[in-house]
């Protein structure tokens, strides 16, 4: 894919912060451009430092980075490089996040809570970005607290291409799972996509990253059971939803989400559940310590690349959802 002489004239450049460039690499080379030239530290008292080391004066800049752990240090990276590339005269800024923290708080679930997704969608256009390309937020609501556009793809498609390839002729083994009533409308489109039955597991949780299963609307007896999820944190709801299938007849349970966040005892429950397969995609890079025999990452760059193309070209995005 190369993606040189576009009709507005404007030369791309695009930039990683330090959370994922992996992912940043991968999608420079599906575009066939290099990564642009920076430098993004710390000061000794901490400070974030970051250093643009060529021109992007009337460029059009790309700036990919992730909000994941830590979290903090992640944000502020991409804060001060969008400001950096503002301020350097670039003509248009894309902040490109695969994953968005803090999206978790988009609401005020009790008296007097933050609402951190609106600040940060504050901080992210007052900083100089000009739009924002992100993947499966938390709730897709989180768009509207942004005052700029937002491109906001969706991860199903790609882990349901491979469990279709996966599957074959075979779906009338399988059901899509949803491990709790939030996700119905997500799994409801997957198993559209696999054609295949669905159930919804309906817990209540007694209090943060502690869930309980309380029951089963579906029959999984006998089915290998796909369960989906935007992402898994602690891996608490997940594995305690795959025991329940277990436990009310379901041969095989696999799953999968989009975002692979992975924090306190999540790989040690993971490793000790019946999940026979978790597959993630790579919008928070997972380090060699963290993988487990379990786990199959997918690549978005394919994805993430047709979409700044196309949002370099001026050309609709919308085909991509169609497809």
């Amino acid at each position: 894919m190369i993606i040189h002489g576009s009709l507005h004239g404007k030369g791309i450049k695009i930039f990683s912060c330090n959370s994922n460039r992996q992912l940043a690499q991968a999608i420079c080379d599906e575009l066939h451009e290099k990564m642009g030239i920076s430098e993004v530290g710390k000061f000794s008292d901490g400070e974030i430092s970051v250093t643009l080391k060529e021109s992007v004066r009337g460029q059009d800049c790309f700036v990919i980075q992730s909000t994941s752990d830590p979290v903090n240090d992640n944000l502020m990276e991409m804060l001060i490089m969008i400001d950096a590339l503002k301020r350097a005269s670039a003509a248009r800024i894309t902040a490109v996040i695969p994953y968005m923290g803090y999206a978790r708080q988009d609401r005020k679930a009790r008296s007097r809570d933050p609402i951190s997704a609106k600040l940060c969608a504050d901080l992210i256009s007052t900083a100089g970005a000009d739009r924002v390309l992100t993947m499966d937020l938390h709730a897709a609501q989180i768009q509207g607290f942004f005052n700029i556009p937002v491109d906001h793809l969706l991860g199903a498609p790609l882990l349901a291409k491979y469990f279709k390839e996966k599957i074959g002729d075979n779906n009338g083994e399988y059901m899509c799972v949803s491990p709790d009533l939030g996700s119905v409308t997500r799994v409801r489109n997957f198993a559209q996509r696999l054609d295949c039955p669905m159930a919804i597991i309906d817990k209540r949780r007694q209090k943060a990253n502690v869930s309980e299963v309380m029951n089963i609307i579906g029959d999984v007896k006998g089915k290998k059971v796909l369960l989906i999820d935007d992402m898994v944190d602690t891996a608490g709801t997940i594995c305690n939803a795959a025991q329940a299938l277990i436990n009310n007849g379901a041969i095989e349970v696999s799953a999968c989400a989009t975002h692979a966040v992975l924090s306190g005892p999540a790989l040690e429950r993971i490793e000790k559940s019946c999940i026979k397969e978790f597959v993630f995609l790579d919008t928070i890079h997972l380090p060699e310590e963290k993988m487990l025999d379990k786990f199959t990452i997918l690549s978005t760059a394919p994805y993430f690349a047709e979409v700044i193309e196309r949002i370099y070209t001026d050309k609709p995005i919308s085909l991509i959802f169609e497809d």
